[in-house]
């Protein structure tokens, strides 16, 4: 086998005191002994045809085969791209056609610098997916030059790769998540190697850094494997980076201690034989480590190989410029010759440059007999794999992964109204079928937080399998992987750029003709600020909907059911929905069932309903609106109509709850915007309507802009208050509890009602006395007042 572990399994912590011997786990050059002289060839020349395509993208509209002299004309009058990265993803892809053409491999490309599209467009140019996918890209003159030419223009490929480049499935605008998006791809693919290309200067980010350890969830049993190669050309866009001012040694001993099997390919001299040789150690190691746990003796705690790829900074690029270093350097990082345009002295240089690739060894030039003008040679393609399917741009995984699942009737998992129940334990328990009718596609990755957010009935019929753990490794089933992610609300918004680039994926992919539907990602809030229990005011944060409110209309979707049949139809819901972002937000304590699971499911059809048992006269002829949007503030509206039918009985109120956030906004503004007149019928055309809002009241005004008559609405909601205090405490402090709505109603009331105009001063300050005493109440004995979250009752008039 090519290669070998040099490593220690358990080094020493000093880097310095580890002996040579053990350090120097290169692959040297000649251990790939097999690859052939021919071989040698055609790698060599698709990279240098490649590499020249990469760097034309950037600089030319014309004259793409270099066929004379460049001038300024030549030029774009607009530079744009990044080079810097490019030759390493380029010699990266041509091993990758060498090692799949060669062992019939499965492989996956995800590339960390999503500004390498040049080198990536290149390559996929090359095989005919650009052709395939994108007809106009065609394999010869025609196709070549709109590639070049409109690269980075209106109308061409942009500078970062997405959703339209073949074999994507990573949105490369933002770094940081290629190797966790990696990881995810191989789960339930056993045969699959997703090859990911990460950079150092992106190997510094917080999602990366964590993302190192994600194989220790990956069971080689039933999921494929993950080879990350960490491109190591020591620069980002101003400075040296991190690793880049790492030695071997400390190298060895950082990925050594995240559990790798680490080697280095830096030997450029000879660097196809190094890293031909690492790639073939590499897939030898993932070999032996799944077929031991396939043949049921698995390796406890089996260190999967990762290259460490040490190339210079935008290598081939021309050395130095005006007495200051270029390749090696962070000049080189996006455009190396920025005044090509207009110095005669850079343009002088972009031609040496572009020359030095001997374009006219690698095209065709002039057609004759039997050849495509403007095509590749047979030398430059015939390191590419013979059949479609294996080449990196046509892997069906890239764009028809959506598996749809199964998704069970939830009504017999319904609670009966009038009682209490927790959101997300009668979720738990319908979870728990979901995953018995989807064994092998859907899991959940919730591996701390499980127990607390109330999901561990899917204990019944399955178990974790964190593979580092010895109590957990090597057992059938798993909690790894599961649409909807489940995180406490203070956490969520550390995955908040995530979802964003995510969003940004599947608009492109919704737009793209050849991407098939994708796979929705649903989020849970569980943990709230109206019931923070030993969480103070620093964990609470529900700016997470507002993230979601900020995307394109026709991806978001935010829910806030407000019992457990309620969330029980949206989970359902959503699970079976695809190309959206959702987010449902309810509690994990229990509360009052207020729907029959039969009225929960017309409810959530709806998106927002009359509740007649807590409104006056069924709602009829109000004086006010009340308005819950939110599990615990819909709460304190129920217990204010109660109250007001108590003590103002003249005062009419309609209660009106909303679980889609999204029918508020005008009409076009959302698919699930309600139109003026199912607005009125809600709303009413004209009376004083108040909201109390589970989140930042400015995100209710946003989505109200534009609907008539709207300053008649007021809305309430958190406030940035409270800190380790009762829940009720929680909703005096944001001033969201049943006091402060009653208050508000009677206020509102007294214009419509003259039966109220009486009483509306005396009883508004009772209802405020109420609040005070509650809250010195709360101060005093360190509790809510009994029966603060009984379920109301009302009083018949």
């Amino acid at each position: 086998m090519p290669g070998q572990l040099l490593v220690q399994p358990n080094p020493p912590a000093d880097p310095s005191h580890l002996p040579d011997s053990v350090l120097d786990c290169r692959v040297r050059a000649g251990t790939a002994s097999d690859i052939t002289s021919t071989e040698l060839a055609s790698l060599d020349k698709f990279k240098r045809a490649v590499n020249y395509i990469a760097a034309a993208m950037i600089f030319l509209k014309d004259n793409v085969l270099l066929e004379r002299k460049l001038t300024s004309d030549d030029i774009k009058p607009r530079l744009l791209g990044h080079w810097g990265t490019c030759p390493g993803l380029t010699l990266v892809y041509a091993h990758l056609n060498r090692i799949i053409k060669k062992t019939d491999l499965d492989a996956l490309l995800v590339i960390g610098p999503g500004h390498g599209a040049p080198g990536i467009l290149s390559c996929l140019w090359l095989e005919e997916a650009l052709a395939c996918f994108w007809p106009r890209y065609s394999r010869d003159r025609a196709g070549l030059t709109r590639l070049i030419a409109k690269f980075s223009t209106p109308g061409g490929f942009p500078s970062h790769i997405n959703a339209e480049t073949p074999g994507c499935i990573h949105e490369g605008g933002e770094l940081g998540y290629a190797l966790s998006v990696s990881f995810g791809a191989v789960m339930d693919n056993p045969y699959l190697v997703a090859v990911c290309v990460v950079g150092d200067g992106e190997a510094e980010t917080g999602p990366t850094a964590t993302a190192w350890h994600g194989f220790k969830y990956i069971d080689p049993v039933e999921s494929g494997a993950v080879l990350p190669i960490l491109h190591l050309n020591g620069f980002k866009i101003s400075e040296r980076t991190i690793f880049g001012c790492m030695d071997d040694k400390e190298l060895i001993a950082l990925f050594s201690g995240y559990g790798y099997q680490v080697c280095i390919v830096d030997d450029l001299p000879n660097i196809d034989k190094d890293l031909a040789g690492a790639m073939e150690w590499a897939l030898g190691e993932i070999s032996r480590i799944q077929h031991a746990a396939r043949s049921k003796k698995p390796i406890v705690k089996p260190r999967w190989p990762m290259l460490i790829l040490r190339t210079p900074k935008g290598w081939s690029c021309p050395k130095v410029l005006h007495g200051e270093f270029i390749e090696g350097s962070f000049r080189s990082h996006q455009v190396p010759l920025p005044e090509a345009k207009t110095s005669e002295e850079e343009l002088q240089m972009l031609q040496d440059w572009l020359a030095s690739y001997r374009p006219e060894e690698l095209f065709t030039v002039h057609s004759t007999q039997g050849e495509t003008e403007g095509a590749p040679i047979s030398d430059v393609t015939g390191i590419i794999p013979v059949a479609r399917e294996k080449r990196l741009g046509f892997r069906k995984e890239a764009y028809v992964a959506f598996q749809p699942l199964s998704v069970p009737d939830w009504m017999p998992f319904g609670i009966e109204s009038g009682r209490e129940a927790s959101c997300m334990k009668t979720v738990g328990s319908f979870l728990s079928e979901v995953i018995k009718r989807n064994s092998t596609t859907f899991r959940i990755f919730s591996p701390d937080e499980l127990v607390s957010n109330k999901l561990d009935a899917v204990f019944d019929v399955t178990a974790r399998n964190f593979q580092w753990d010895v109590t957990s490794r090597a057992r059938e089933g798993a909690l790894l992987k599961f649409s909807p992610n489940t995180p406490v609300r203070a956490f969520i918004g550390i995955v908040h750029t995530m979802m964003v680039q995510y969003s940004k994926f599947v608009k492109m992919a919704h737009e793209t003709e050849w991407r098939h539907d994708i796979g929705s990602v649903n989020f849970l809030e569980t943990s709230t600020w109206a019931r923070q229990e030993h969480n103070g005011f620093s964990h609470q944060n529900p700016s997470f909907i507002g993230a979601l409110l900020d995307l394109k209309p026709k991806l978001a979707r935010v829910y806030l059911p407000p019992d457990a049949n309620c969330f029980l139809s949206t989970v359902a819901h959503c699970l079976g929905a695809k190309n959206y972002i959702n987010l449902m937000v309810g509690s994990k304590q229990s509360t009052t069932v207020w729907l029959s699971p039969e009225e929960a499911n017309r409810h959530c059809k709806s998106g927002a309903s009359v509740w007649k048992f807590a409104s006056t006269e069924e709602g009829v002829n109000p004086d006010a609106v009340l308005v819950g949007i939110g599990t615990e503030v819909t709460f304190e509206v129920i217990a204010a109509a109660a109250l007001l039918r108590k003590l103002v009985p003249a005062l009419r109120v309609r209660v009106v709850n909303v679980t889609d956030l999204m029918i508020l906004g005008p009409p076009g503004s959302h698919p699930h915007a309600l139109s003026d007149e199912n607005f009125d019928s809600l709303f009413t055309p004209d009376r004083p309507v108040i909201v109390n809002y589970h989140s930042y009241p400015v995100e209710v005004k946003g989505l109200l802009y534009g609907r008539p008559n709207i300053e008649r609405i007021s809305i309430r909601g958190y406030q940035e208050e409270g800190t380790t205090t009762s829940p009720f405490d929680m909703m005096l402090c944001n001033e969201v509890s049943r006091y402060d709505v009653a208050a508000a109603a009677i206020r509102a009331g007294e214009f419509h009602n003259p039966k109220v105009t009486t009483v509306a001063h005396e009883m508004a300050s009772y209802v405020t006395h109420l609040a005070k005493m509650d809250k010195k109440y709360i101060c005093h004995e360190g509790r809510d007042p009994d029966g603060t979250f009984d379920t109301p009752v009302f009083e018949k008039k």
